[in-house]
């Protein structure tokens, strides 16, 4: 697909600003790579882009005919050069804040998302993608590695925690590869690496989901106490707090234990 260039800005007139959390990307290969991570059902469907910047995936990701391709940017100099740069008729720019996108307002179908995500939002970013997860139903982007170290992670390892659990109740998520501060301009001061996430074909967890990520939440605050000190803030009877369950710190728990001790607090709150 041909792209309309009309000379207006070029990728070095548009500054990365340190209060949005910018690091382009101007690895030509690395971008490539990510475009095509997307699985091969999302090519006649709906890709959304978060934070596309200068485009560096947009172009590639353009190259998918059948594709409906939207972006979402906040960062006004970025929204002209995409609007200089690239065919309006190809793609749909939204000027905005993903944090306070309401997905249902643009399409009522399933959509895959993908980008290079700000490191300072990232994991807003994911707790948003989860409370739309009905319409998300695949998840590609690049973040800072350790994050993705947290969210790959398997219980009982250092670095799970809440969007490990939170993530994993929903999507099935995978490291695909490393990214090097080198490829970035400005160059970030951490290592960085790219994830899929593939959504699960159950969309709910059988069981009080607000309380779930409630008791998730509770029981990484204090991830060193056993649940029983752990949870002492949601004031559960002697009697539950006996299960050996409680014998248990947060990061031993995989989602399906998580998931057990939501149904067993849920029960006695009835």
């Amino acid at each position: 697909m041909q792209l309309q260039f009309r000379r207006k800005y070029n990728m070095h007139e548009v500054r990365p600003k340190k209060f949005l959390g910018q690091h382009f990307l101007k690895d030509q290969n690395i971008a490539h790579k990510i475009a095509t991570a997307l699985n091969e059902s999302s090519a006649q469907e709906t890709v959304l882009e978060i934070g596309p910047g200068t485009g560096v995936l947009t172009k590639y990701l353009m190259q998918e005919r059948g594709r409906k391709l939207m972006l979402i940017e906040i960062d006004r100099e970025s929204v002209a050069y995409l609007r200089a740069n690239f065919d309006q008729n190809a793609l749909q720019i939204i000027e905005g804040d993903f944090l306070k996108l309401q997905l249902a307002d643009m399409t009522s179908e399933d959509l895959s998302i993908i980008g290079n995500f700000p490191y300072n939002i990232s994991s807003q970013i994911f707790f948003r993608i989860i409370d739309q997860r009905h319409q998300v139903k695949e998840v590609v982007c690049m973040i800072q590695k350790e994050v993705a170290d947290r969210i790959c992670a398997p219980h009982g390892n250092k670095t799970y925690g809440i969007l490990s659990v939170l993530i994993g109740a929903y999507y099935h998520a995978k490291l695909l590869f490393k990214v090097s501060p080198g490829v970035f301009i400005p160059p970030p001061k951490v290592d960085s690496a790219v994830i899929r996430l593939s959504r699960k074909e159950e969309l709910t967890l059988g069981c009080d989901e607000d309380l779930f990520k409630k008791i998730v939440k509770q029981g990484f605050q204090n991830r060193r106490k056993t649940l029983r000190n752990a949870l002492k803030p949601i004031l559960l009877p002697v009697e539950i707090t006996m299960d050996p369950i409680f014998d248990k710190r947060a990061e031993q728990l995989s989602v399906d234990d998580f998931i057990h001790l939501t149904k067993k607090i849920e029960l006695w709150k009835k």
